[in-house]
């Protein structure tokens, strides 16, 4: 009995699969040149690029807006620039993208 239930198991599966696998009709997957790029290509157009210039302009307009306010005052804790050893170029106690404005070095900031 229960071979019998197994094989319509499988072989309702397996029909199934086989029917929602089919695609009729113009479509990006079809295999056709039917116009499923249409699509993707108005998204970029309509979609992407707008939503990608209106977060660069975001993004520019937070730095500027960000840039105004002063940096907090220096406070030496004995977590902060910890240095066990130097850094292999420079003086050794500059990190390779330092900014002397907000990088402060382990006795403070250099200006």
């Amino acid at each position: 009995m229960s071979a019998i239930l197994n094989y319509a198991a499988r072989r309702y599966i397996s029909s199934t699969l086989a029917l929602g696998a089919k695609v009729e009709g113009p479509s990006a997957v079809s295999g056709g040149h039917g116009g499923g790029y249409k699509v993707w290509r108005n998204l970029t157009f309509f979609v992407a690029a707008p939503a990608i210039t209106l977060c660069a302009i975001n993004c520019v307009l937070q730095h500027q807006k960000e840039h105004d306010h002063e940096r907090p005052p220096f406070v030496k804790y004995e977590y902060r620039c910890m240095r066990t050893k130097r850094f292999p170029w420079g003086d050794g106690n500059h990190s390779l993208f330092h900014n002397p404005h907000t990088n402060p070095l382990p006795t403070g900031y250099e200006d």
